[in-house]
């Protein structure tokens, strides 16, 4: 390689040692760059086949025992074994090019199966979570309201049995006695088994998340809403990650139940289908609830932990943990309305 010479005519400082110690930093940094792309993309394939291509492929192998099988044969897996033998037998997969096809088409159909579960699975999510339940179409709404109604109602006859134990069990341990705390503690487990705070969606999922908002305005009077954006960018990598993590954990377990809602169809014409479609619908529902909680939590923990340290991000004059002096700062400082400019 001949180094381009100054408009002088001499060659740059450190002559051809220069330009090939340079040439050598950028084929380092290639070959760095190179392996993070290729180790991108075996992640990214990675995901594509756990998440989409082998539960769709399940899914493939599970129509094709119910086609074969049906209801009055079950388990009869010589009966199987016979039909995936015709199939393989058939003109248009005896070469490699009718193999590479069929290959082609299975992992197709597998990977659109999953797309299809994945989109079903967010809108059992909205339907859990019921963030924008006002917002549904209107029998959709009306038939929300009766079952927010219906809980609601629950959960203040429960309340009504546990508030006055707390207040009695508060006065006799202001004059030093104490009180037996097993109907205490029943009473208030079957409270927040309805919801933890006064329901105001129709599933508990939806209001476990919703008494985090409740919570830190009741004590901090902070609008979480208005504050989450802006926290959320302030966090610390270790709790952004446990906080996403959670999220996801959340996303997979109503996967679970998008995939309960496909086995049904083929639960028509052969039964244990239905067994499959049962068992996911329990394993969702028991995840759903727990990754719910832990998310819960996690935002309650990150909004108590870091929102004074937003509060210095913002220039406010804060020490100490978060008080409701602050949250109401924070309020007024990130709802305040900008004001409208005036033509000239």
């Amino acid at each position: 390689m001949t180094a381009a010479p100054h408009r002088d005519g001499a060659h740059p400082p450190g002559g051809r040692a220069w330009l090939e110690s340079t040439d050598s930093r950028c084929a380092g940094v290639g070959t760095e760059m190179g392996g993070l792309l290729s180790e991108l993309g075996k992640r990214l394939a990675e995901r594509w086949l756990s998440l989409l291509v082998l539960p769709g492929a399940l899914y493939l192998v599970v129509l094709a025992a119910a086609d074969a099988l049906g209801h009055t044969h079950p388990f009869d897996l010589p009966r199987l074994a016979d039909q995936v033998t015709a199939w393989a037998g058939a003109p248009a997969v005896k070469n490699v090019g009718g193999q590479l096809v069929l290959l082609a088409a299975v992992l197709g159909a597998a990977a659109a199966v999953g797309l299809a579960a994945q989109a079903l699975g967010a809108l059992v999510e909205r339907l859990w979570l019921a963030a924008d339940w006002p917002t549904w179409p209107t029998l959709l709404r009306r038939l929300t309201r009766r079952q927010v109604t219906r809980r609601r109602d629950r959960w203040e006859a429960a309340a009504r049995r546990y508030l006055p134990l707390r207040e009695e069990a508060g006065r006799a341990r202001a004059l030093g006695r104490r009180t037996d705390p097993e109907e205490r503690r029943a009473a208030h487990r079957d409270m927040t088994r309805i919801a933890l705070e006064r329901p105001a969606r129709p599933t508990w999922c939806g209001d476990r998340i919703q008494a985090v908002a409740v919570r830190v305005e009741r004590q901090y009077r902070l609008d979480l809403a208005a504050v989450w954006p802006h926290l959320w960018l302030t966090l610390p990598d270790t709790s952004r990650t446990e906080i996403t993590a959670a999220r996801e954990t959340l996303t997979r377990a109503s996967a679970l139940a998008a995939w309960a809602l496909l086995y049904l169809p083929p639960a028509g014409y052969w039964w244990p289908a239905a067994l499959i479609s049962g068992g996911l619908a329990l394993t969702s529902a028991t995840r759903t609830r727990a990754a719910t909680e832990t998310y819960a939590l996690l935002l309650e923990a990150a909004v108590r932990l870091h929102t004074p340290d937003l509060a210095r991000h913002l220039g406010m004059d804060h020490t100490g943990p978060l008080t409701p002096e602050t949250g109401a700062e924070l309020n007024h400082l990130l709802l305040a309305n900008s004001p409208v400019p005036v033509a000239d």
